[in-house]
């Protein structure tokens, strides 16, 4: 969970400033965590204390409205009765890491991947998009097979994921649907050889810098290990105090924890 916080951070200086290279520094003047690592914190939240994922969420995400929430979700937010709105942005996606960390079985992750996206995203692809980020972090920490993962996510959710990072570059820019972005960062983690490398394969994309590092990052984090104690320390710098010892938390109950 510390490495989709820490990606979330490190491709926060990239959404508007896109890069097409590797070769950048990873935490910069100005790296700040986005409404994905405030959302993620929330969901770890849910599934620590039993709350409704609607709830955790809708609570957590109010008290950092500055985050930089898109504008239908914070429409959402500052709603008193939140509705799902049909979305398929890659919002419920980049939040669901915790669910790949937490649960035991495909069913169960997949069932709760969905809950967690529902609360907002209800449109198929929305949906499509959690589940397949949640069960990539599932069989990623349970499997450490990157050949079962690329076969078991690309025939049961459709995505081609016989590409590499070299292969999507040159033409690839900024996009928030699930579609357009969760395949993609799955690559960057299976065409990695590191954490850090998944990292930079995703912000080397120059799309959604932030959301595409946050999700390589968990999925690398389930696959490699814990992250470095220097990265987590960057994470601990930068997060507030609250949502700093609900991520210990949460690693600390799962395991994710070097």
């Amino acid at each position: 969970m510390i490495g989709a916080i820490a990606g979330d951070i490190i491709g926060s200086l990239y959404e508007f400033s896109p890069v097409k290279t590797k070769d950048f520094p990873f935490f910069q003047k100005g790296s700040r965590f986005t409404d994905d690592s405030v959302l993620t914190v929330a969901v770890a939240r849910a599934v620590l204390t039993g709350e409704d994922y609607q709830g955790s969420i809708h609570r957590l995400g109010r008290k950092y409205p500055d985050a930089g929430y898109g504008g239908s979700f914070l429409k959402w937010l500052s709603s008193e009765a939140p509705a799902p709105y049909n979305s398929w942005g890659n919002g419920s996606a980049m939040r669901v890491s915790p669910v790949g960390f937490a649960f035991d079985t495909v069913e169960t992750v997949l069932e709760e991947a969905a809950k967690s996206a529902v609360i907002s995203h209800n449109h198929p692809e929305g949906i499509k998009g959690a589940q397949a980020v949640a069960l990539s972090v599932y069989l990623a920490r349970t499997t450490k097979n990157k050949n079962l993962i690329r076969r078991e996510i690309g025939s049961r959710f459709g995505y081609y994921l016989e590409r590499s990072v070299s292969d999507i570059r040159p033409n690839y820019s900024f996009d928030v649907s699930c579609r357009g972005s969760v395949p993609e960062a799955i690559i960057s983690f299976l065409d990695s050889d590191s954490y850090e490398d998944a990292v930079r394969n995703a912000v080397s994309l120059g799309g959604d810098s932030d959301t595409l590092a946050c999700i390589a990052g968990g999925i690398a984090e389930a696959f490699y290990g814990a992250v470095d104690k220097e990265i987590c320390n960057k994470v601990r710098e930068i997060l507030t105090t609250e949502l700093w010892e609900i991520t210990t938390e949460f690693c600390s109950r799962f395991g994710v924890w070097r």
